[in-house]
């Protein structure tokens, strides 16, 4: 089994690669659980999925300069937007699969910490519609 260090790692919403930005991420989908049990299921609970659905956690180290990361996500707020993110920033292939789809910005915290504290930016997105994997 291969093992692997994340130490530039790919992230991308509404096209705009920032990976230079983000220190963390975690795409992670699941689906409801639905109890189909019948007096038939003999004496067992029976499950089928249900409705899927996903989170993009990410963390930042906020940058308020002219261009930079608070610039990008401010007018994102309150949108969907389309997202990609890769373990490897390295080409897509069976060994650096990508994860697509899009994301509600539903929170964006400009301004956090404490003194002393470096200027983190902690968020989490629910996609929205399908999260798709690609190897090509």
């Amino acid at each position: 089994m291969a093992k692997m260090v994340l130490t530039a790692s790919y992230i991308a919403l509404s096209g705009t690669d920032l990976s230079n930005w983000a220190n963390s991420i975690e795409l992670s989908a699941e689906v409801d659980e639905k109890d189909v049990t019948t007096f038939g299921s003999g004496g067992w609970k029976e499950v089928l999925g249900g409705l899927r659905s996903g989170t993009l956690a990410i963390e930042f180290k906020q940058d308020v300069t002219a261009s930079a990361l608070d610039s990008i996500m401010w007018p994102l707020f309150g949108t969907v937007v389309t997202f990609e993110v890769r373990l490897a920033n390295a080409a897509v292939g069976t060994s650096n699969p990508k994860y697509t789809g899009s994301a509600l910005v539903k929170e964006w915290a400009p301004i956090s910490g404490n003194v002393g504290d470096d200027a983190s930016v902690k968020v989490s997105f629910p996609t929205s519609g399908a999260v798709t994997r690609a190897t090509s």
